[in-house]
């Protein structure tokens, strides 16, 4: 069984052991280790939340020479063209033609890379940090290389990578739910995103490299650019790591179960509650599992024990999703209705031995990043990605966090809050951190990928994940955010990050913070945003004394030009937030005309 491999890896390979709510699970992962400090300790009273002017544009670009915000204005102009924007490719083309090359990088450099790009590699990036720093704004560093593939060339790469080899054989059924099988609808995994980049398989090797600029990365906001050993952050995904196809056959699993759990809930009447409130009855949990022909009584006698269960006794998801876990011998009972047949089907697959060393490779790539980073004194985010890769990137992102989030959180997941879901991931998460003892770490975002999703549920068939409007996705972001926010009152090891650029959201958590005593010294709470964009949000906040990070991308002009293509179009989308920053520039841009400071040279 390969996606055991997920549950159970080899002892030459990284362990990565399934969730387990069993008291000696946590003794047993640390054993060896330094003793663990409490996460959950009562917070001292702090003095009051420093205030933050958001509108004061002397203070807002202070570290911020005139000419830069000239370019500022040009850039967010150009991005504010519809018909520029429709052909900005063919014009890139031409002007690199008409230019040619070292005319073209200069003048790229004067506009969109400059804006959005801190420099070509991690030397010549090193002023811009250095005095972003000094301002109070830390880096979180990512080369921003891409491949130049065609759409084509995408989609055959992605068809390719996400097919096992059992799938290619046109004679058996794929037995995978519609959203976890290879479609053409979702081959060129860049379409209709703005704001995130993709990675297309092609072999180990590139992979490895991948990792290694990973680890570069690393090293670099580990201290070597400038910031300290213990504030630094980087960013990965892991569909860079290893094929995408193992990511979509464990999220299939993880929602198959997922999905059962749910369906004997509704028959114990408690359809409609929330993931944390819905709580089994273990008796009749049993006799449906009898019924179903899942296994036996007997066989299911050892599986709810006062160690697998609750405190109430009652089974919750938590409890369910640890039932796969190698020490039940619960592996080769699993099998779970299909929704295509109604039949009692294998819930975990095979692979070929070619397949088993790839996914292996894929695992032990995360635990060679996850050490660098925790032994550097960074922490590690892992990117969010689309919803039919996403559940096991949540759970793969979990098992780091149980190995490495011990005294202080090293690896932080990404909630997406765009998804219908995301309040319920985000509390079950909370909630797993509790009762493991280990430290929880966040970064929310509202989600890159809704264009293409809603497109592809749609075109394959099933149901929309992304909350039905803007609005809704602003109330579930300040929903999981005032959740994760509580947390941090009484958890003093836990951290989030409030990755956003919308004035609201940033005064929302300000406002909760200074409600709740938490205080930015306390380094719980810090903000993020892209290089380029919000200034008057980042900066403020970090002279204020908030720990906050610009999104750094670097790498040569040619190969970031899918990077500055995509921030073009995500603020042409960001309306409402460009005409605010465009108001601020000019008014800092006149006022520095009618005061004779036009030469401010940051200080």
């Amino acid at each position: 069984m390969a996606l055991r491999r997920l549950l159970l890896l080899r002892p030459d390979a990284p362990r990565l052991v399934f969730l387990s709510t069993a008291p000696m699970a946590r003794e047993q992962l640390t054993a060896g280790s330094a003793p663990v400090r409490e996460c959950g300790a009562a917070k001292v009273v702090r003095r009051p939340v420093p205030p933050v002017d958001f509108g004061n544009t002397q203070e807002a670009y202070r570290s911020r020479r005139s000419w830069e915000l000239a370019r500022n204005l040009l850039v967010l102009r150009l991005c504010a063209s519809p018909a520029l924007l429709a052909r900005h490719e063919q014009l890139l083309r031409i002007s690199r033609k008409l230019l040619g090359q070292k005319m073209f990088d200069r003048l790229m450099k004067m506009t969109f890379y400059g804006q959005f790009v801190a420099g070509e590699d991690q030397e010549s990036i090193r002023p811009l940090i250095q005095h972003n720093k000094a301002f109070g704004v830390g880096s979180i560093l990512d080369y921003g290389v891409e491949e130049d593939l065609s759409p084509e060339e995408a989609e055959h790469k992605e068809l390719e990578s996400c097919t096992s080899e059992a799938e290619k054989d046109v004679s058996v059924m794929n037995k995978r739910e519609k959203q976890y099988q290879a479609h053409s609808a979702s081959g060129d995994r860049r379409d209709g995103v703005i704001s995130a980049r993709a990675y297309f398989y092609a072999n180990e090797a590139k992979c490895d490299n991948y990792m290694e600029t990973f680890l570069r990365c690393i090293e670099a906001s580990g201290g070597c650019l400038g910031g300290s050993s213990d504030d630094g952050f980087a960013a990965i995904k892991l569909s860079a790591l290893g094929r995408p196809q193992f990511l979509l056959q464990f999220s299939d699993v993880l929602t198959r179960w997922r999905r059962l759990f749910h369906q004997m809930a509704a028959e114990q009447g408690q359809a409609g509650r929330s993931a944390l409130d819905t709580k089994l009855e273990v008796e009749a949990l049993q006799d449906n599992i009898v019924k179903m022909g899942i296994a036996s009584r007997a066989e299911i006698k050892e599986w709810f024990t006062p160690e697998t269960l609750s405190v109430s006794g009652t089974v919750d998801l938590l409890d369910w999703n640890s039932l796969i876990d190698s020490q039940t011998q619960l592996s080769k009972h699993l099998m779970v209705p299909s929704v295509q047949t109604g039949q009692l089907e294998p819930l975990l697959s095979r692979f070929t031995e070619e397949e088993e060393r790839q996914m292996t490779r894929m695992l032990q790539r995360m635990d060679v990043l996850a050490k660098k980073a925790r032994d550097a004194g960074v922490r590690l985010m892992i990117d969010a990605e689309q919803t039919y890769f996403q559940p096991a990137i949540s759970r793969l992102t979990l098992e780091m966090q149980r190995r490495f989030n011990v005294d202080k959180p090293v690896i932080y997941n990404t909630y997406q809050c765009y998804l219908k879901d995301a309040y319920d991931n985000v509390t079950l998460d909370v909630e797993r951190a509790r009762r493991e003892g280990w430290c929880f770490g966040a970064k929310l975002v509202r989600g890159a990928y809704m264009a293409q999703e809603r497109t592809r549920a749609m075109k394959i068939g099933y149901d929309d994940p992304i909350n039905p409007t803007y609005e809704a996705t602003n109330d579930m972001y300040h929903r999981c955010l005032n959740y994760v926010l509580e947390e941090l009152k009484h958890s003093t090891k836990a951290e989030v990050m409030v990755a956003s650029h919308n004035e609201d959201t940033v005064r929302f958590t300000l406002h909760r913070m200074e409600e709740l005593g938490l205080h930015p010294a306390d380094g719980q709470v810090c903000f993020g945003q892209l290089l380029g964009m919000c200034d008057q949000i980042s900066f403020p906040l970090g002279q204020a004394g908030f720990p906050v990070y610009k999104y750094m991308p670097y790498g040569p002009v040619m190969e970031v030009l899918p990077y500055l293509s995509r921030r073009a179009l995500e603020n042409s989308g960001v309306v409402k937030g460009a005409q605010r920053e465009r108001q601020l520039l000019w008014q800092e841009l006149w006022r520095r005309l009618r005061t004779g400071c036009l030469l401010h040279h940051p200080a």
